[in-house]
Parts: structure tokens; C-alpha cells; sequence
């Protein structure tokens, strides 16, 4: 797959719009989006975190019910995303038969909970919406740090980092070859007396059966055979009727067919619009004399032959009574007789316990080399990783703190590779590493799941980074570092980031606010867009809750470097 740079994707390739209507608390919203980093704020319980779940939706998760506005038949989602040219996102497009120019995603979700998606206005599959997803947007839930602390997830992220998430499947797809070989080889000596059976068994109904010299497509012209011979005596009199009724006989139609176009040729000099009707009589003379030359060709060739009626009476008779004893029409021997023989085969195999073997030996080569290869990935993934969240770190109030992700032999080898990850850290300096799960505090873990998430996605290449409310648990100076870490990212990306801190707020390159209004319909969530007013009067509110006072608002104008 062709990479193309990140600050190429960012210009080309983005989220530009969002509509909504009708989901949850929104009646209608209609969003453009820039480059850049975006902060989303508002009171708490305002529905920051609905636009990302209703991105979340059209990215292809999965909907119920209550996804629809209370009293509304449905709702729908729209997510417009630029495409750039050449890019992997116009490969799927390409390869998947939708339109390339754009990715328009868009999902309707019924009060019956049932949802359709398209993709580009054509109709698409939750699978095909994930996986246009994966070329998108990457989002990070307010807990997504949490899983962090499980093994898979580890593993996953560090496979991600590596860029070898399909040698990952290739693996599991090799070991599970490799567990099918040897489970066929110790089955194989566990059974050898009951292989034996069976073979002589299937050797034997192979042989009946092929002795029938039947064939699938035979059957219809055997059985029309069978009726023609059965009836000859009848074919044969009712051809000779026939013939003499057309050509033999005394009245014969085609001799009297042929008085009247006589006749009528005699009175055209009369009247020449006679010669319509006398045309179509000399067509049916031509086909009378072709349809009694083909029944005397017919005559000619039928005969009585009663052997043979016997030799296909007991053919057919054979056929019915085997296609009884294995309980299948008859037309469906040829395909019974087949799979017998793929049968007799695989049992010729396990009775040769030097290639089942050879196969499961052959079966672990393989799967050996490309875990190696996997493996190899890991290790550089794993200090690269290290060294960037060690780094981060010490910004993130947490000075001579070391993270590392150790990779754990697993000496048989297992379906997801070589060795286990796990994510071990030192919180502080002189304190022994331990495993990420059982160190770090809660605030600690937010950070450090924090720095994870923005390494990650700074080394993935999807252009749009959606973070929700994930610098929980975190304030003061780290939280304005992680804004500093969030601007940075957003010069690369198309960031968007659902935040209850100032300090992460500021350092956005354009900022949201979400609130509640009520309506004669009940209460709907409303966004704006801020200018440098209300920039200031938002961080302000954020900096000091319900009375904002002039040193406040000062101090959010400082903050913005206002």
C-alpha cells in the first residue's frame, strides 16, 4: 500500500462535514471541519461526547434504539471525507466499486433499532463502513486507556505501531494449518484400525457405484432413450398416420394445398391482389413437403428393438436402486461418488504416517518463519515505543519514570505469535518496573495511556484523531502539556478533542462550545463556533465556573496568548 506522507494526507484528506438529525438530543447539526487541532467544550451532560459517538456510528459501531431522538421514526448520520488521489482510502473506494472522488458515509437508524448504511449513496455493509473506517479516523474513548491493560490490546497497539497487523492474521492462519496437521497426524494414529474400514467400506461403494458408468449429465438422455424405446410401436403408427394424412394418402393436405395455389395462379391474371394470399399457400407448400421428408427420415430410422429396451430397463433399474441404498436422487450419484473419492484419498494419506508427518513438519517451517518475521517487527516496535513514552514521560509530571514493552517468549508458540507483549513501567525513580496494570496509579495511568494514544496514532497514518474527554484524571501544568502534545499532533492531523480543561482548550487552533437549549419539543444540543470572544469568555467559564470576573477573563486571554 502506498503511504503517503502525513502532511500531505492532512491538506488532502480529512474529515469536512458532520450532519446529524434527530440522534439522541440533537434535532438537526450541520458541522464543517478545518485542519488542525479542534477543542469541543461545554458544561457537563451538554452532549459533547454525542458528536463523537454519531461519528463513531457512521464509522460503522454498532446502533440500538436509543440512538433515536425521542418521538422521531429515525435518525441519520452523515460524514463527508475528502479523498486524496492515489491515496489507500481511493484503493478501497476503487476495488470496492463506490465512487473515489469523495467518501460520503452516511447510516439511518430506525426506532426499531434495525440500521442501514451506504457508502457514497450506494448500500454497504457494517463490515465495508469499519473498514473504510480503518482509513479515516482513529477514536480515543475517555477509557480507552483501560484496555491498555490487557495483553491482546497490548499486543495489538504494538502490532499497529509495527505496521503488521495483516502478518499478525497471516500468523494466526499458519498456526491454525499447523495445529490442523498435527491433529490429523495424532488422530490418524489414535485411529489406524478405524481408517481401515472405512477405506475398504468406500473402496467397495466406489466400485458399485462407478460400475454404473453413470454420469450426471447422461441421466436425462438415458431416460429419454428409455422413453422413446418404450414407446416405438406408438411413435412409429402415429408417424405413418401422419405421413398419410400430409402426403400418402388419397386427401393428402399437401396435394389439395397444392389444386388451390393452382387455381389461385390462374386468377391473378384477373386480379393481382390475389398474389398475398397465393404467396403464403406456396410458403406452407414448402413447409408440408419439409415436414413429411423429416417424418420419412424419422419412419426410416425408428425400429422395435426390444433388447435394447431391456438392457436400459435394467440400467435404469440398477441406477434407482443405488441412488435408494445412499438415500440421494439419482442425478446426485455422480457428486456422492466424487466426494467418496476425496474421502479415499485423505484416508490413503493418514494411513502413510511419514507424510502426515512431513505435512505438519512442513505446516510449522512455515508458520515459524513468518512468526520470526512478525517477532522482528515486534522487538523494533518495542523500543521504539519505550524510548517515545519514557519521553513523554518526563513532560508529563512523571520525571525519571521509564515505560518499556517487554515481549515474553512463549516457547511452543501460540496463534497470535512468538511471545506475549506486556506494557511494564516505573513510575518514579529507583522503583522497579511492573506491569503496567498493577504500577501505575490512576492519574499516572491516564497519562501514560494518554502519551500511548498520541504516539500510536502519530505513527498510524489516518488523518483524522478524535479524542473524548481521554485527559480525565489529569490538570494543572500536564494538562496544558497535553495540549502542547495535542497542537503538535494537529500539525500533522486533523485533531478533534472533546476536553473539560482550559489548558488543553487553549492550545487548540479553533475551539466549539456544546450547550443545551430547551424547545417546545424538548431540550436539543446546539454547537458554535467561537470567535476570539468567545474563546476568551469559554475558557473563562471553564477557568472559573459560574462567576467569571474581569481577572478571569484575563487570565483566559493569557492563556489563548491573547
Amino acid at each position: 500500500m502506498e503511504r503517503i506522507p502525513a502532511p500531505l494526507l492532512i491538506r488532502r484528506q480529512m474529515l469536512r462535514r458532520l450532519y446529524i438529525r434527530d440522534y439522541v438530543i440533537v434535532d438537526q447539526m450541520e458541522l464543517e471541519f478545518a485542519p488542525g487541532f479542534v477543542a469541543l467544550t461545554g458544561e457537563t451532560g451538554a452532549g459533547k461526547s454525542i458528536l463523537v459517538d454519531a461519528l463513531s456510528l457512521a464509522l460503522g459501531e454498532r446502533a440500538d434504539a436509543t440512538s433515536v431522538r425521542i418521538g422521531c421514526e429515525k435518525a441519520e448520520i452523515s460524514a463527508e471525507f475528502a479523498v486524496a488521489a492515489g491515496s489507500p482510502l481511493a484503493g478501497w473506494l476503487r476495488a470496492n466499486d463506490f465512487d473515489e472522488d469523495v467518501c460520503l458515509l452516511r447510516r439511518v437508524i430506525e426506532s426499531t433499532g434495525r440500521s442501514r448504511g451506504y457508502v457514497n449513496g450506494v448500500p454497504a455493509t457494517l463490515t465495508q463502513l469499519r473498514e473504510v473506517a480503518d482509513y479515516l479516523a482513529d477514536i480515543h474513548g475517555q477509557h480507552a486507556h483501560h484496555s491498555l491493560l490487557r495483553s491482546d490490546a497490548q499486543r495489538q497497539l504494538l502490532d499497529g505501531l509495527a505496521g503488521q497487523r495483516l502478518l499478525a492474521g497471516e500468523v494466526s492462519a499458519l498456526h491454525s494449518a499447523w495445529r490442523k496437521a498435527r491433529d490429523a497426524r495424532l488422530a490418524a494414529e489414535k485411529n489406524t484400525e478405524a481408517n481401515v474400514r472405512e477405506r475398504e467400506m468406500l473402496a467397495w461403494q466406489v466400485k458399485e457405484v462407478a460400475g454404473l458408468g453413470f454420469e450426471a449429465g447422461g441421466w436425462a438422455e438415458t431416460t429419454q432413450e428409455h422413453k422413446r424405446l418404450a414407446h416405438a410401436a406408438a411413435l412409429l403408427a402415429g408417424v405413418e398416420e401422419t405421413l398419410e394424412g400430409l402426403s400418402e394418402g388419397e386427401l393428402a393436405a399437401m396435394w389439395q394445398v397444392e389444386r388451390m395455389g393452382a387455381r389461385l395462379r390462374q386468377l391473378i391474371d384477373y386480379d393481382p391482389s390475389l398474389k398475398g394470399a397465393l404467396e403464403t399457400i406456396e410458403d406452407a407448400q414448402i413447409q408440408l413437403h419439409e415436414a413429411a421428408h423429416a417424418l420419412r427420415h424419422y419412419r426410416d430410422r425408428i425400429e422395435l428393438d426390444p433388447t435394447r429396451l431391456a438392457e436400459m430397463e435394467s440400467r435404469i433399474q440398477a441406477v434407482h436402486d443405488a441412488a435408494r441404498k445412499y438415500r440421494v436422487p439419482p442425478e446426485e450419484l455422480p457428486q456422492l461418488l466424487a466426494g467418496w473419492g476425496v474421502r479415499l484419498l485423505e484416508l490413503e494419506t493418514l494411513q502413510d504416517a511419514v507424510a502426515l508427518a512431513e505435512r505438519e513438519s512442513q505446516a510449522q517451517r512455515d508458520y515459524l518463519a513468518r512468526a520470526e518475521t512478525l517477532s522482528k517487527g515486534r522487538r523494533k516496535a518495542a523500543a521504539s515505543l519505550g524510548k517515545a513514552v519514557t519521553d513523554a514521560m518526563q513532560q508529563l509530571a512523571m520525571p525519571g519514570g521509564r515505560f518499556e514493552a517487554l515481549l515474553v517468549e512463549i516457547p511452543e508458540g501460540a496463534s497470535f505469535g512468538l511471545e506475549n507483549v506486556e506494557f511494564r513501567v516505573s513510575a518514579h525513580p529507583g522503583q522497579p518496573s511492573g506491569p503496567l496494570s498493577k504500577v501505575a496509579s490512576g492519574g499516572e495511568l491516564s497519562r501514560i495511556g494518554l502519551a500511548i494514544q498520541v504516539i500510536a496514532s502519530a505513527a498510524g497514518n489516518v488523518p483524522t484523531l478524535v479524542f473524548d474527554e481521554v485527559d480525565v484524571g489529569i490538570g494543572g501544568g500536564v494538562a496544558e502539556i497535553v495540549g502542547r502534545l495535542l497542537k503538535q499532533l494537529g500539525a500533522d492531523r486533523q485533531v478533534l478533542c472533546v476536553t473539560h480543561l482550559p489548558q488543553v482548550a487553549a492550545q487548540a487552533d479553533w475551539q466549539w462550545t456544546i450547550a443545551k437549549e430547551g424547545t417546545g419539543k424538548g431540550v436539543v444540543s446546539r454547537v458554535m463556533t467561537l470567535d476570539r470572544e468567545g474563546r476568551i469568555e469559554e475558557i473563562a467559564r471553564m477557568l472559573g465556573g459560574v462567576q467569571i470576573t474581569p481577572t478571569t477573563r484575563k487570565h483566559a486571554a493569557e492563556m489563548l496568548g491573547y
